[in-house]
């Protein structure tokens, strides 16, 4: 059985630690690598916490690969996607219902 026929996202949440990144021009070279790689949706870069959060359908070693030679390269955490949209919206309707 396949995922799609499931109902199941493939999109997942990778966040990664790069310990060479504590400047702009580093977290600039990591965004710009990152979005070059094909299932990417969305790229968030934390500074002050050399974190890396990406989102989409990716390989999660071959963005830790490209990564490298940037600086060296932790894996944190690997999950799915969360959809929080949906679930706000849900809330908003059940405010409005009571």
């Amino acid at each position: 059985m396949s995922p799609i026929d499931v109902g199941w996202t493939t999109n997942k949440k990778v966040v990664l630690k790069i310990m060479t990144m504590n400047d702009e021009k580093t977290k600039k070279k990591a965004l710009e690598t990152v979005a070059n790689i094909y299932g990417v949706d969305s790229i968030a870069a934390d500074l002050k916490e050399q974190k890396l959060t990406i989102i989409g359908e990716m390989d999660t070693v071959a963005i830790a690969k490209k990564l490298k030679k940037i600086g060296k390269v932790e894996i944190v955490t690997v999950g799915p996607a969360k959809e929080e949209k949906k679930d706000e919206k849900k809330d908003e309707k059940d405010d409005e219902m009571n």
